[in-house]
């Protein structure tokens, strides 16, 4: 498994919006701006977002993104099963314990499956908020799997 541009981008999004939030909508020339991340590629992970409920989205010149619900609510998890999809660390065809000729080899699906916990319960562990705590210098943080 490995996080594309646009899941780490949504959570930066996301944190963006945390520490921004004052009830107003925020424009994404704002977060371009202060990001560096592009508009284009703003919209396809907001559109994501949106689809999901994990935004508010409003048109027109005062119009722009808020979070849905409080930044306490939402993981890390959450976020990146919206933009990145399956978090599976390997294919389905690859955890079966056969090998794609035939030959038989050792099932090693509770490895493969106590690894997935451990990354579920790492990403589902983690809020926004405790990501906002942590990119602000409010938290040291030392999550243990």
């Amino acid at each position: 498994m490995k996080i594309s541009s646009r899941g780490r981008y949504a959570l930066r999004f996301m944190i963006y919006l945390a520490l921004h939030s004052n009830g107003n909508f925020i424009a994404l020339k704002d977060v371009s701006d202060n990001e560096g991340i592009s508009i284009k590629y703003l919209e396809q992970i907001t559109g994501l977002l949106s689809k999901n409920g994990l935004l508010l989205s409003v048109r027109g010149p005062a119009g722009g993104y808020k979070l849905s619900k409080a930044a306490d609510q939402y993981t890390a998890g959450e976020i990146l099963r919206v933009t990145e999809g399956d978090l599976s660390p390997v294919a389905a065809d690859e955890s079966d314990g056969n090998l794609a000729d035939g030959k038989e080899r050792a099932n090693i699906q509770p490895f493969w499956d106590g690894l997935q916990k451990a990354i579920d319960d790492y990403l589902d562990g983690v809020t926004l908020q405790d990501l906002l705590e942590q990119s602000s210098g409010k938290g040291n943080f030392m999550y243990v799997i």
